[in-house]
């Protein structure tokens, strides 16, 4: 049997340590990494409260980011690995991408797209959710528990 080190819950610790940088910083412990080809193109964590801007938002950070290294507006042949479960502006986001996968780590289930009733992916992408979710949850639960 062939196990591959660069599996999801590998990338998803990824994401982690984006968030754990958010954390630090005082934003909403949200991570990101764009995964084209089993290499790391984009990094990026939640920067809402550091711009001023509330579309700063980890994924939209990591798209714009792979979207430059690749030189192309479509991540078609990209993973995405997010600590928590895209809202309803990063899914919309990333069906402007087509990015070809998404996987979150913990489900929100007060902002996250999925409360939708129709899916607002694009059709090709494909979602996972869960992975390492008890992790992620864990640092948004305790970065909420230090602002009351």
């Amino acid at each position: 049997m062939d196990i591959s080190p660069l599996d999801d819950d590998h990338f998803m610790r990824q994401a982690l340590i984006e968030a754990q940088k958010a954390f630090e910083m005082d934003e909403v412990p949200v991570g990101a990494v764009i995964v084209c080809n089993q290499k790391i193109i984009a990094r990026a964590h939640n920067f809402t409260e550091r711009l001023h801007d509330f579309t700063a938002h980890a994924e939209m950070q990591a798209f714009t980011s792979a979207s430059e290294y690749l030189g192309s507006k479509y991540l078609n042949n990209c993973i995405m690995y997010v600590t928590l479960e895209p809202c309803i502006m990063c899914a919309g986001a990333s069906f402007w991408t087509r990015v070809g996968r998404i996987v979150f780590g913990a489900p929100d289930e007060k902002r996250g797209y999925q409360r939708l009733k129709e899916n607002i992916l694009h059709p090709s992408t494909e979602i996972k959710g869960g992975v390492l979710k008890d992790d992620c949850a864990e640092l948004l639960k305790a970065f909420f528990a230090s602002k009351r």
